[in-house]
């Protein structure tokens, strides 16, 4: 028998568990299987994950399946944000993207039954991206038969995951225990904010025949659920959006004189920070998921098993926003609309007006970097007495319709064993995802008045702010020249598709030779596609007419009251019918051919190819593995180039198509923007053709790893493990159109991807020590340290790629450089500590925190890397009832697009009062989220459920340089969930 002295290393961890330990002394231990006295409910699901926890060859984590039932989840990433270690991005009331040990999205892998899958998104915004990130909004937590999150990569592995991978395994009818099974649960969901009451729907079966050489699954779930969010924010459009600093020698109307009486010289606002805008959001929207999956399994012989599984998920996202902004930077600056440079002046009585500033408040702030800076927290942003009302800000209202996201997967899998030493596997799967919204489209008013005045509170609290002199809340311009008119109107679509085909074959021969316990072989190949499509119609006339005024309705009563701020309500806006009927009557149905927007397209084809070899030992109290996994990436991106329509004339609808002579590939049938006015002719000669333009690449990559085991005494566990993963870069980087064409003095640039930027890759190492002191129980710490290599750096910067284009002004070919992307190197270091125990008559606790510290070779944040995250739970149970409390807690990060462009600016500089600091990107605040779930058994069959999430109704903040520059705050309220559960 094993000795059970303690080394000095499990002495401390008993010292840091010695309360816990104290009460659980004379527990048995846990063991491979559960005990034949079955125990269900949470208390087993915890047993079944910590078993699989501690037999696992790498540090992984492991949620079962009965273990989501036991928790307020509904899709897999509210499952995932458990783990220590991960993070979820939530938009709205529900979590999406899931990142791991301060990372983005991007960079962790997420696979079902051992194969990527894609996924569409349902946001505008998301689906143009061309990200990585899988959304899991599409998958509700009742597929899942078991999650495992590798924190450490092993050979056998499917790469990809730079930071992580998850393997989601669905369920397999022939490792059910009963031949038959059923599953149903009917429910209602009550969203607060939307104040909408909506039905859910899940039911299951399983069976197999007496032989247990045949079995089937079958799932179907219907779940509606209506959304709604308050914003209060900075955003708005132009030299509105976000936040700038002071410059008296362009905002004239700063003078010494408009600021008599506070004790501040115009000299002393030169450089202070203030947000450009005072807006609010108010978004309605609907989640409706529905879908099914069906999974086969037969075992032919002794020898060779075969099984299918279909699974397909697809989520109804219409949305309408209608968002409300004051213009205070561009008021200042005498501009009159809200693109910048370009906007008319402000006119009042035949001259140029500025903006004052009145009854200015300025406190001191410390960045992010270090930095001292001014912040202009309240003010009167006003036109002087007498003006006529100027445009101070914006009202617009976009209905998404047709807006929804889809993913599904069919798997055709097989197990041959040859022989008792070989086990061969093959699988071959096949995934299509699609994100795509019909048809984006709304309209755009000016408002006018005298001024905005406004005041920041708290970083979680929306700040006051009033409109002043605006007239009345209608969408009409008054005599006084108040009120508000008709701008712009606008309608575009878009849709991606993700799909991928993919080939395994995997091998484990039991060799039984000492030490050598087992050679894991294979390859995989699988061929990948990402398209992004966009289309947009052409107007029907430029005159600007507005829907009807008396359609218009006011904000409802309780916009805004979960935000804690008094900010200004007032206004229209038009109901959604109204919106999609008046945007009926402005636009041409043309053709979805003309209507392309070419040059916003992505073609992508993109190859993996990978060959492994994994060598597992078991010497006793040390086992583990040593692998090497081989693997090629192929890069086939179809680019956007422009040639002036001038060469390659456009295509009038209804016209014979005729090739460009010169580009024969031209697609001249596309608009791309040109002007098709009812009753005026069409010019073929405006505007910009594109063709596409192949750019190629391979990368190859050898990616060794070990993971190593160690059981000094009973119970403790260390593990090391030390890999080298892969990660690509997102579709964008390769696939974006080349924009901003140049030439001068010191030769020609243009604005494009990189088809040079490699993969990214990640040295890994990972420590942890694992204390199973009790059955249930668990005490770990982990450390770990990445060095990330070809972490995209986006700006418009030369980076030494060329290409050959036409300059547009004398139809010349001619070599461009690119300005592009750059890669550079950063490092993520940090630990995790995770604890179970089970407390005292039915009661127990789950805990976990996580700390990663990011530095990038540039100084600037990670985005998306949140230093601290953490989980707190209590549970109790008992054979009649059941509840669990959870609390979530994710620290504050770096916003980002999700696949920000190569050349978009993330990279830029600001002088403020002479220092030059980063430009201030966006950070996402603290925010901890509370949820509960009870069960109660009304008998061995039936059983009532209730669940809460976001219980304390958390407003989610975000900043700039510091929380003294609040950026943006939204509430989307609680929901409360009913359903009746039926087991047989």
């Amino acid at each position: 028998m094993p000795s059970r002295r303690l080394t000095p290393v499990a002495l401390a961890a008993a010292l840091i568990g010695l309360p816990a330990f104290a009460q659980q002394a004379n527990a048995p231990k846990p063991s491979a299987e559960l005990d034949k006295v079955v125990v269900t409910g949470i208390r087993a699901t915890l047993e079944r994950s910590l078993i699989d926890k501690r037999n696992a060859g790498a540090n992984v984590d492991v949620i079962t399946a009965l273990e989501v039932g036991k928790m307020p989840d509904k899709n897999l990433a509210d499952s995932l944000q458990r783990v220590p270690g991960v993070a979820v991005r939530t938009d709205y009331d529900e979590a999406e993207k899931v990142s791991m040990r301060g990372t983005n999205p991007d960079m962790s892998l997420i696979l079902f039954n051992g194969h990527t899958v894609s996924g569409g998104d349902w946001y505008i915004s998301d689906q143009g991206s061309s990200s990585r990130s899988t959304s899991l909004s599409l998958m509700p937590s009742s597929v899942l038969n078991k999650a495992t999150v590798y924190k450490t990569s092993q050979a056998n592995i499917a790469d990809g995951g730079l930071a992580g991978t998850i393997n989601v395994t669905t369920r397999k009818p022939l490792e059910q225990r009963e031949r038959f099974g059923a599953f149903a649960s009917v429910g209602l969901v009550h969203a607060t904010l939307p104040d909408k009451t909506s039905p859910q729907l899940n039911a299951s079966f399983n069976w197999k025949n007496e032989a247990e050489s045949l079995g089937v699954i079958a799932q179907v779930f219907k779940e509606k659920r209506y959304v709604r969010r308050d914003s209060a924010s900075r955003f708005a459009y132009g030299v509105s959006s976000g936040w700038d600093v002071i410059n008296t020698s362009t905002m004239l109307g700063i003078t010494d004189a408009s600021l008599a009486g506070t004790g501040l010289k115009a000299s002393d606002l030169n450089g202070v920070r203030m947000p450009g805008s005072m807006s609010s959001e108010f978004v309605e929207g609907v989640r409706d998921r529905k879908g099914a999956m069906l999974a086969l399994q037969a075992r032919l012989s002794k020898e060779l098993e075969v099984g299918a599984t279909g699974f397909y998920s697809e989520m109804g996202g219409n949305n309408y926003g209608r968002l409300y902004s004051g213009a205070m930077y561009s008021m200042l600056l005498g501009w009159g609309g809200t693109t910048g440079a370009s906007s008319p002046f402000t006119n009042s009585g035949g001259q140029r007006v500025y903006a004052q500033i009145k009854n200015p408040v300025i406190a001191q702030e410390t960045t992010v970097y270090g930095h001292t800076l001014n912040v202009l927290r309240s003010a009167d942003i006003v036109f002087p007495d007498g003006t006529t009302p100027q445009y101070i800000g914006n009202m617009e209202g976009f209905v998404r319709n047709g807006a929804s996201a889809s993913s599904g997967f069919l798997d055709l899998d097989a197990t041959w064993r040859p022989n008792s030493k070989m086990v061969v596997k093959g699988l071959l799967s096949t995934t299509k995802g699609v994100g795509r919204t019909n048809l984006d489209q709304g309209i755009t008013y000016a408002r006018y008045g005298t001024g905005v005045r406004y005041a920041l509170r708290d970083v979680d609290q929306a700040p006051f702010m009033e409109y002043l002199g605006a007239g009345a809340n209608l969408p009409v311009r008054n005599p006084d020249g108040s009120g508000y008119a008709l701008i712009s109107r606008g309608a575009s679509s878009v849709k991606t598709v993700d799909s991928e085909t993919s080939c395994a074959v995997d091998a484990s021969y039991k060799q039984d030779d000492g030490v050598l316990d087992s050679l894991d072989f294979g390859a995989r190949r699988a061929d990948h596609r990402r398209n992004l499509y966009r289309w947009a119609p052409s107007l029907r006339s430029s005159t600007l007419t507005g829907p009807d005024p008396s359609l218009a309705v006011g904000f409802p009563a309780d916009f805004g009251s979960g935000l804690g701020g008094s900010f200004d309500t007032t206004g229209f806006y038009y109901p959604r019918q109204a919106v999609i009927d008046y945007i009926g009557t402005q636009f041409r149905n043309v053709s979805t051919e003309f209507d392309r927007r070419v040059a916003g397209e992505i073609e992508m084809k993109e190859r993996q190819t990978a060959f492994y070899a994994q060598q597992n030992f078991d010497a006793g109290r040390w086992s583990g593995n040593l692998g090497l996994r081989m693997v090629r990436t192929e890069v086939d991106a179809q680019i956007a180039t422009p040639v002036s329509a001038t060469i390659c004339n456009k295509i009038e609808p209804g016209k014979p198509v005729v090739p460009c002579a010169r580009f024969p590939t031209a697609i001249n049938t596309a608009s791309d923007g040109t002007s098709y006015l009812e009753g005026v002719p069409f010019n073929p000669a405006q505007g910009t053709t594109y063709y596409k333009v192949p750019t190629y690449r391979t990368f190859d990559h050898l990616l060794p790893s070990m993971n190593l085991r160690w059981e000094p005494i009973e119970d403790v566990i260390v593990r090391l493990g030390i890999s080298k993963t892969l990660g690509r870069q997102n579709y964008n980087i390769y696939g974006v159109g080349f924009t901003g064409q140049t030439c001068n003095a010191q030769g020609c640039s243009v604005n494009g991807p990189n088809p040079s930027l490699s993969p990214m890759t990640a040295h890994n190492t990972d420590l942890s020590l694992a204390w199973f002191y009790a059955k249930r129980s668990l005490l770990q710490l982990s450390f770990f340290d990445s060095l990330l290599r070809g972490l995209a750096k986006t700006g418009a910067v030369r980076q030494g790629e060329t290409i050959e284009l036409t300059d547009p002004v004398d139809n010349t070919a001619k070599t461009y450089f690119i300005n592009t992307a750059s890669q550079q190197r950063a490092r993520i270091q940090g630990w995790e500590l995770g604890w179970e125990q089970p407390l005292w008559g039915g009661f127990g606790v789950t805990a976990n925190a996580s700390l990663a510290d990011t530095t990038v070779e540039d100084g600037r944040p990670m985005p998306g890397a949140s230093r601290k995250a953490g989980n707190l739970g209590f549970y109790y149970e008992n054979d009649l009832f059941s509840v669990r409390l959870l609390t979530n807690y994710r620290g504050d990060y770096v916003m980002t697009t999700t696949a920000p462009a190569p050349t978009a600016n993330s990279q830029g500089l600001s002088t403020i009062n002479g220092q030059q600091m980063p430009t201030a990107s966006t950070i996402q605040a603290p925010v901890t989220n509370v949820a509960l779930h009870a069960n109660w058994n009304i008998s061995k069959a039936l059983q009532l459920s209730f669940s809460g999430t976001n219980l304390t109704n958390p407003a989610r903040a975000q900043y700039r340089y510091s929380e003294l520059e609040p950026q943006k705050v939204d509430s989307s309220g609680r929901q409360y969930y009913l359903e009746l559960r039926y087991k047989h």
